[in-house]
């Protein structure tokens, strides 16, 4: 083959022969080189999208898994709130039982040692065998933390109720006549029939009379209200107590009256001194007992012998 060359400048021409191998070798070059170019482009390019591809769908999977993780945490700290709260309401359930606990103790009089409501309860018992158990998971856990919320609940409603119990069993304790209202002398006339010691005639007589030394202290045999306070025909200087349920207390013949009508008294407070005053052969308390508005045997309600 041959090829015509010609310059511009002088206008001449030469002649150059190629031979076959030469030939397309100039041929392939001539081919190749553009389309190696193009393919280069086109492979640049695609390549080139495919990171941007790439990139947006990084982006978008690490903005995804940003937001599932706020939201974790937030949801955690929704639980976190959710625990303290009633973490909060379980530890004033446990305050106010172990306060029920105690005053049921003083109540009950139960022994401070044996009910100590400040300790953890005694436990114990061999371990298990079975070490390997899996933790509890959150839903169980949160089970479980319910029920014990309950069974605290219930154990103060019942534990309110017995105080309410014991307390009126112990008002009705404190209210119920029993016991002497002196502390030293002697039963000096019984109740029901006996002779008048001022007529010796048959009489009955309504209460019990204890004799003593003169000023010496009469005291209420249970609480109540003070609602007679003076003198009074036949009994001299006269206290009456009513203490409810139906029962009244009278305390006669007195000295001196130390209380009021009106009064409120507990039982074993001083409410007279001993006397004779009224129709009384000498220093004593005549003792009355009255149940439904009916006088009755004041001995079922005192520890006296004789």
């Amino acid at each position: 083959m041959n090829i015509l060359l010609v310059s511009k400048q002088s206008g001449r021409s030469k002649c150059l022969e190629l031979g076959g191998h030469a030939f397309i070798a100039v041929v392939v070059l001539t081919i190749a080189l553009p389309v190696t170019g193009l393919y280069a482009g086109y492979r640049l390019g695609i390549e080139h999208g495919t990171s941007e591809v790439l990139a947006q769908g990084l982006e978008q999977e690490m903005a995804e898994q940003r937001a599932e993780v706020a939201e974790a945490t937030r949801t955690a700290e929704e639980n976190l709130n959710a625990l303290t709260l009633r973490l909060g309401q379980m530890q004033a359930h446990v305050i106010r039982l172990d306060a029920l606990g105690q005053r049921l103790t003083r109540i009950g009089g139960l022994d401070n040692g044996e009910f100590d409501f400040s300790t953890l309860p005694a436990q114990g018992g061999p371990e298990s065998s079975e070490l390997n158990q899996p933790a509890l998971a959150v839903p169980d856990f949160m089970n479980q933390l319910d029920e014990l919320s309950q069974q605290l609940e219930s154990r103060d409603r019942q534990l309110s109720v017995l105080e309410s119990l014991l307390m009126n069993r112990n008002l009705q304790a404190q209210v119920h006549p029993r016991g002497k209202p002196i502390k030293g002398g002697w039963l000096s006339s019984h109740f029901g029939w006996r002779n008048d010691p001022f007529t010796g005639k048959k009489d009955y007589h309504k209460g019990i009379d204890f004799a003593g030394k003169e000023g010496s202290d009469v005291m209420a045999v249970g609480s109540g209200v003070v609602t007679w306070a003076g003198d009074r025909y036949g009994y001299g200087n006269l206290v009456e107590v009513t203490h409810g349920n139906g029962y009244v207390t009278r305390y006669g013949h007195c000295n001196e009256v130390t209380v009021e009508v009106g009064d409120t008294v507990k039982k074993g407070q001083l409410i007279a001194t001993m006397g004779s005053t009224g129709r009384s052969t000498g220093p004593h308390v005549h003792f009355e007992v009255i149940l439904d508005g009916k006088t009755v045997n004041p001995s079922k309600y005192l520890k006296v012998a004789g």
